[in-house]
């Protein structure tokens, strides 16, 4: 679930990104699917511009200009080795990485056609990938020393979903859900459906005993109800402060709190210091701000 870290102590590898043993990268097969997309999208019958080109052996350098959290090399290397398979990319950073502005992270050598053909697309993953883990890793910064952990929640780029949760794990966050088949989560419509949080509760347990169960609720007195018929996690939705750090006093460690719902980086470290377990923030996959990559062709400029 968590990287860890921040991003902090991961060691370069040419082979390959090396991150803690928590931080699964997505399979090839998802990488793949999501390239073979991408490339169609911007390809379509053919690049008409890099045709016009020479096709000789050449090189390129990806550079970073912000500081930024490393993240979509699984990506990237995979749109460049779809128009050319023999590309070579040799990473000077690692999966995970914290880099300065100004940072060449890899360099490539292969054909001048499919370097530029894939530039943009390749580009496109790594910028958004490397914001979402930028973003998350502020956020978790922001709560260093508390219990808290921060989640992201089902508002990711359409399509995109694996790759943006792999991201946020990179940034040193946890996956909430990945989506509505492998956790069981009532809010306020499947509560009113049901009649109340004690029969929904009821209803999931005998329909889906395997699976984690999580609890919306919007009143203390909902909570007291959850806490009573007992689930995995209660998510406790747009409460104030007050009523924030009454929840946590009533829940007492029972069950884990998690809180969701006009969360910003500048109020995060006052609710983890109320004590709850989790923070779900819906802005670290769909507020992307992407980060300012760039690819060119030759060599990078020597270092100052």
């Amino acid at each position: 679930m968590s990287a860890g870290g921040h991003g902090a102590g991961f060691a370069a590898d040419a082979s390959g990104p090396r991150l803690p043993a928590r931080v699964a990268v997505p399979p090839p097969g998802a990488v793949t699917a999501d390239v073979e997309r991408a490339l169609a999208e911007d390809l379509g019958g053919g690049d008409v511009t890099a045709a016009l080109l020479p096709d000789g052996p050449e090189s390129a350098y990806l550079l970073c200009k912000q500081d930024a959290v490393i993240c979509g090399r699984p990506w990237f290397d995979a749109c460049h080795r779809a128009l050319d398979p023999g590309v070579r990319i040799d990473w000077r950073v690692a999966e995970g990485d914290r880099v300065r502005a100004g940072t060449v992270l890899a360099l490539l050598h292969g054909r001048t056609r499919a370097l530029v053909s894939a530039e943009r697309t390749s580009l496109n993953f790594m910028q958004t990938l490397s914001g979402t883990a930028t973003a998350t890793a502020a956020h978790v910064e922001a709560v260093r020393g508390t219990r808290a952990r921060i989640l992201d929640t089902r508002k990711t780029l359409p399509g995109l979903r694996i790759a943006q949760k792999y991201a946020v794990r990179v940034g040193g966050g946890d996956n909430h859900r990945m989506g509505l088949y492998d956790a069981v989560m009532l809010k306020e419509n499947h509560v009113r459906a049901a009649g109340s949080i004690g029969a929904a509760i009821a209803a999931a347990r005998a329909s889906q005993p395997g699976l984690p169960l999580i609890v919306e609720v919007e009143t203390l007195d909902e909570l007291h109800a959850a806490l009573e018929a007992g689930c995995d996690r209660i998510l406790v939705d747009d409460f104030d402060a007050a009523t924030r750090r009454e929840a946590v006093r009533i829940a007492a460690g029972r069950i884990p709190l998690e809180v969701s719902g006009g969360v910003d980086l500048a109020s995060l470290r006052a609710i983890a210091e109320d004590g709850v377990d989790c923070i779900s923030i819906g802005g670290l996959t769909k507020h992307v701000r992407a980060v300012d990559l760039s690819l060119k062709l030759g060599p990078p400029p020597p270092a100052s």
